[in-house]
C-alpha cells in the first residue's frame, strides 16, 4: 500500500461544558485518506510526552463502504481525547491492518485560550477581553513589570463567571518595554498567559534620569531591565556628536551614579544597546534645579566652554588646549 494513502491529520481542541460538572478540554482529530481496498480501518493513537500514556481509537471501514468507494477521498472523524492544558503529545495515525511505512505522525501542545487586548494611547489603559466559554470557571488579569518574575502594578483584577462585560480596563503609567498582560484561570495551577504591548518601546527608559543639587548626584536607574553600558559624553553643540569621557563608562544592569557632576548643559549621558545608542542632555532642557556651573575651563578650537566636572574612578586626565 502507498503511503500516499493517508493524506492529512487535523489536530483541533475544543472544550465540552456540562451543567453541574464543569468544562473539560478535549482533542479532536480528523483524517483525510484514499480509500484502498486492502484497509479495513484507522487506529490514532495519543501519547503523553510526559507520562507515556497512550490512548487509542479505532474506526472501521465497512467492506460496503470499500467496494463502492474504492480511490476516492474519506473524511475520518475520532472520538475526542480527554486533554490537560500544557500537555505535549504525539498522535500517530495508522491503517487497520497496518502497513509498513503507511503512518503520520504530529506533535501537538494544548494551550489555554489566550485573552485579546487593545491600547488605548490617549487614556493611558489596556483594554483586556477575557476569554469566555460556558461553565468556564472565573479568571485573572494584572498589569505586571517583568523582570526575573512579573511583579505587580496594582491588584489583579477577577473577571467572574457572571459578570455582564468580559472587558477589563487597566490603567498604566508609562509605556515600558517589561510592562506586561498576565491572565489566568481561577482553577489550581492554572497555566498564566502573558502579553507585552510595548516591549519594542525603550524611549522611556532612556529618561529615568535623576540629578540631586545638594551632592551634585546624577543618577539612571531604569524600571526594565536593560543590556548594555552608559557613559558620560560631551556634546559642543546640538546635533553635534557626543565625545565619551574616559573612565565614565559602567554596565547599564541597574542604578548608575555619578557623583561631584556640574550642571553643564553640554554633559550628556550615552546609551549603548544592541540596538544602537541614546543620548539624553538633561541640564539642557533645564529639568533640574542646579548649582553654579565649574570654575574649570578650557580653550577649544580657540574659543573658550566650560569643562564638566566628575569625580571618576580612575586617574583624572588634566584638561589640554586641543
Amino acid at each position: 500500500m502507498s503511503p500516499s494513502v493517508l493524506e492529512a491529520l487535523k489536530l483541533t481542541t475544543a472544550m465540552k461544558c456540562a451543567p453541574h460538572e464543569g468544562c473539560s478540554l478535549l482533542l479532536r482529530v480528523q483524517a483525510s485518506l484514499i480509500l484502498h481496498d486492502s484497509l479495513r480501518g484507522l487506529e490514532a493513537c495519543s501519547m503523553n510526552l510526559d507520562t507515556q500514556e497512550t490512548q487509542c481509537q479505532n474506526v472501521r471501514v465497512s467492506r460496503a463502504s470499500r467496494r463502492r468507494q474504492v480511490g476516492r477521498q474519506l473524511q475520518v472523524h475520532f472520538d475526542c481525547f480527554e486533554v490537560s492544558v500544557a500537555q505535549s503529545l504525539y498522535v500517530t495515525l495508522r491503517t487497520v491492518p497496518h502497513f509498513c511505512g503507511v503512518q503520520l505522525d504530529q506533535q501537538y501542545h494544548v494551550e489555554v485560550e489566550k485573552f485579546s487586548y487593545w491600547v488605548d494611547r490617549s487614556r493611558k489603559v489596556i483594554l483586556v477581553q477575557v476569554p469566555e466559554a460556558p461553565g468556564a470557571p472565573d479568571y485573572y488579569v494584572r498589569l505586571c513589570l517583568k523582570w526575573f518574575t512579573c511583579e505587580d502594578v496594582g491588584s489583579p483584577v477577577r473577571v467572574t463567571v457572571n459578570r455582564m462585560s468580559r472587558t477589563v480596563s487597566l490603567p498604566y503609567s508609562q509605556e515600558l518595554p517589561c510592562l506586561c498582560l498576565e491572565g489566568w484561570s481561577a482553577t489550581p495551577d492554572a497555566v498564566r498567559m502573558q502579553a507585552c504591548p510595548f516591549e519594542d518601546e525603550t524611549e522611556a527608559l532612556w529618561d529615568a534620569i535623576r540629578y540631586h543639587p545638594g551632592d551634585q548626584a546624577l543618577s539612571w536607574e531604569p524600571a526594565c531591565p536593560v543590556s548594555g553600558h552608559v557613559s558620560l559624553c560631551w556634546r559642543p553643540g546640538p546635533g553635534a556628536l557626543c565625545h565619551n569621557l574616559e573612565h565614565s563608562g559602567r554596565p547599564a544592569h541597574g542604578r548608575v551614579q555619578y557623583p561631584l557632576v556640574d550642571a553643564q548643559p553640554q554633559l550628556c549621558l550615552k546609551f549603548s544597546t544592541s540596538r544602537g545608542f541614546r543620548v539624553r542632555c538633561p541640564f539642557q532642557e533645564r529639568r533640574f534645579q542646579a548649582l553654579p556651573i565649574s570654575r574649570c575651563t578650557c580653550v577649544t578650537r580657540g574659543s573658550h566652554g566650560p569643562l564638566p566636572a566628575a569625580q571618576f574612578s580612575g586617574p583624572r586626565p588634566s584638561p589640554q588646549p586641543q
